[in-house]
C-alpha cells in the first residue's frame, strides 16, 4: 500500500515530529542509562569475561528495541484510533480514507520506529568499546571505563539536543542530563561496593 501524498497528510506527519522527538529523547535516555548502569555494574564487579558482559548488554539492547517499538506502536495506535473514532462520531462520517484517517494509521508506525531505534542505536554506541576491547587493551585502556565515558557523552548530547529543541542554553541543558547520569553511576558505585 502506497503512502498518501496529499498536502494535508504531510502536514499531519510534520505535526507528529514533536511526538517522535519526545519518544526519541525519552526512550534514548532510558536506553543509555540502562546500558550505563549495566556496564558500571560489570566494572565494579571486576568482570573480566567480555563475552558474558556483551551478551547481557546485547540482550538488554534487543529488549529495549522490541519494547520501544511495540509499546509505542500499541499506545499510539490506541490513541489515534480513539481520536479518529471521536471525530467520526462528531462529524457523523467515515474518515478512514481521509488524510486524517490515513495519518492515524501511519503515525504509530513512525513513532514506534523512532522509539525503538533510539535506545538501540545509543546502546550500540555505548557498547562499541566492548566490541573493540582487544584494541583498547593494547592501548592500556579499560573497555568498561571507555563504555562508561561513551555513555556519559551520549547522555550529554541528548541534553544538548533537548536544549536546542527548547531553545535554551545548550551547555546547561547538556550538563543537567550529564549530572543525572553521574548521580546514577555514583549510586551504583556506592551500592556495588556496599554489598
Amino acid at each position: 500500500m502506497k503512502a498518501p501524498k496529499q498536502p494535508h497528510f504531510k502536514m499531519h506527519l510534520l505535526r507528529a515530529t514533536s511526538i517522535a522527538r519526545r519518544y526519541m529523547v525519552t526512550n534514548g535516555f532510558d536506553g543509555a542509562l540502562t546500558i550505563l548502569g549495566m556496564v558500571t555494574g560489570f566494572f565494579i564487579s571486576g568482570m573480566t569475561d567480555l563475552e558474558v558482559a556483551l551478551s547481557a548488554c546485547m540482550g538488554a539492547t534487543i529488549a529495549l528495541f522490541i519494547s520501544g517499538i511495540s509499546s509505542a506502536y500499541l499506545s499510539e495506535k490506541a490513541e489515534r484510533e480513539k481520536e479518529l473514532h471521536g471525530l467520526e462520531q462528531a462529524l457523523v462520517t467515515d474518515l478512514k480514507q481521509s488524510d486524517y484517517g490515513q495519518a492515524s494509521r501511519y503515525l504509530p508506525v513512525l513513532v514506534a520506529l523512532v522509539n525503538g531505534f533510539s535506545p538501540f542505536v545509543l546502546s550500540l554506541l555505548i557498547l562499541m568499546p566492548l566490541f573493540f576491547a582487544d584494541s583498547l587493551y593494547a592501548w592500556s585502556m579499560n573497555p568498561f571505563l571507555s563504555s562508561i565515558a561513551v555513555a556519559l557523552m551520549c547522555i550529554f548530547v541528548l541534553g544538548v539536543f533537548l536544549g536546542k529543541i527548547s531553545q535554551t542554553f545548550w551547555l546547561w541543558s547538556g550538563l543537567k542530563t550529564l549530572v543525572i547520569a553521574v548521580i546514577t553511576v555514583a549510586i551504583i558505585l556506592f551500592f556495588g561496593r556496599t554489598f
